[in-house]
């Protein structure tokens, strides 16, 4: 059976994108998001977060999204949990670096507020496939 996709640690600088991407993973998604404003700041909530998935930028000053995926493998409560990246940088070699990092997949920036939900279910159900 697999696990069941309801709360995601979502890690991004940007105000604006973080608003409108937790408003809709919560209102058409119907997901718990706990949204994080840098690096650091997701690696310290994510041991209490009990996030079934990590959505993390990928550009973001000081703690950029691979050193916070290196960070959230240290964790023991965070170690498995997966990851999506999102980013602009979304060239084939680029997508293919984040996934040898450990990354799930890679959601292209920008985003459609309306499609990210399945999106992300989607790259959920081939993950648990």
């Amino acid at each position: 059976m697999t696990q069941v996709l309801k709360r995601i640690l979502f890690i991004e600088d940007e105000a604006d994108i973080r608003t409108v991407a937790k408003m809709a993973l919560e209102m058409v998604g119907g997901f718990e998001v706990r949204a994080c404003a840098s690096g650091a700041e997701g690696v310290a909530a994510a041991p209490d977060a009990k996030a079934d998935l990590v959505l993390l930028d990928v550009m973001m000053p000081g703690m950029d999204g691979p050193a916070t995926l290196k960070a959230l493998r240290a964790i023991p409560q965070t170690a498995a949990t997966p990851v999506i990246f999102m980013t602009a940088k979304v060239q084939s070699s680029e997508v293919a670096g984040y996934k040898a990092l450990g990354a799930l997949d890679v959601i292209p920036k920008p985003f459609s507020p309306m499609d990210l939900a399945n999106q992300i279910r989607g790259i959920w159900e081939r993950s648990n496939a």
